[in-house]
C-alpha cells in the first residue's frame, strides 16, 4: 500500500506508545481546548521523545507564537490547521521550513476554487466533513465530491474512515490522495484508540507490520 496513515487524536502516553508499533506514518496531537481530544497536560519531553513516527500539531485559529512554541516543546514535525487561517498565516510558518496540512471542512456547498490561494502556502490539504466542531464527527462526507476538485496539491482524506469503509477509501481513483486520517471510528472512548482493531484493520489492508 503506498497510501500514508495517520492517526488523530491521542491524548494517552501509553496509548501512544502502543500506536508506534503499528505501520502508521504520522500520530496527530490535538492543541484545541475545545476538542473532547484536546492533549491538556501531557508530559512534552516524553511525547517529543517517542521515536518512528511524525507528530502533527493540531490547531485552530492559534497564534503564530503558539504554534512555533508547540512546535518546539513536542518536537511536531507539521502543523494541521483546521480554522479559519488565511494564506498569508500559512506563507508565515511554511516559509519556516513547518510541514503545513491546510483543512477544509466538505459538503455539497463548498467552494472549491476558494483552495486556488492555498496551493503554493500548504504542503497537503486535508478533507473533512463539515461540521461546527472542526472536526472529530465521526461523519463521512461524499466521496464523489472530491471529483470536483481542481488542483493537483496531494490531500489527506478525513471524517468518519473505519474499519467498514476504509478499504473503500483507499480505492478512490484519485493520484492526489496521499493519506488516510483515522481517528473516532477507531476508539473506545475520546483519545483512546483500539491499537487491537487498528492493528487488525492495516492487516487486512496489507500493510505490514513494523517490527516491535
Amino acid at each position: 500500500m503506498s497510501l500514508k496513515i495517520k492517526v488523530c487524536g491521542m491524548k494517552d502516553l501509553d496509548n501512544m506508545l502502543d500506536l508506534i508499533k503499528l505501520p502508521i506514518d504520522y500520530m496527530g496531537l490535538i492543541f484545541y481546548e475545545k476538542s473532547k481530544r484536546y492533549v491538556s497536560a501531557l508530559d512534552a519531553h516524553f511525547i517529543k521523545a517517542i521515536p518512528g513516527i511524525k507528530k502533527i500539531g493540531v490547531f485552530v485559529n492559534a497564534s503564530e507564537q503558539e504554534i512555533l512554541q508547540k512546535i518546539s516543546d513536542y518536537g511536531l514535525a507539521g502543523i494541521q490547521l483546521h480554522g479559519h487561517e488565511d494564506p498569508d498565516f500559512c506563507l508565515r510558518l511554511k516559509s519556516k521550513d513547518i510541514l503545513v496540512i491546510k483543512s477544509f471542512g466538505i459538503d455539497e456547498n463548498f467552494d472549491w476554487q476558494s483552495l486556488n490561494a492555498y496551493e503554493s502556502v500548504a504542503d497537503y490539504f486535508l478533507f473533512d466533513t463539515k461540521t461546527s466542531n472542526h472536526g472529530g464527527s465521526g461523519i463521512h462526507f461524499d466521496w464523489d465530491l472530491l471529483r470536483n476538485y481542481p488542483l493537483k496539491k496531494p490531500y489527506f482524506l478525513s471524517g468518519g474512515l473505519s474499519a467498514e469503509n476504509i478499504r473503500e477509501a483507499s480505492q478512490i481513483s484519485d493520484p492526489r490522495l496521499y493519506g488516510l486520517d483515522l481517528n473516532s471510528k477507531f476508539e473506545f472512548k475520546s483519545g483512546i484508540k483500539n491499537v487491537e482493531l487498528l492493528e487488525q484493520t492495516l492487516k487486512n489492508m496489507n500493510y505490514e507490520q513494523v517490527p516491535g
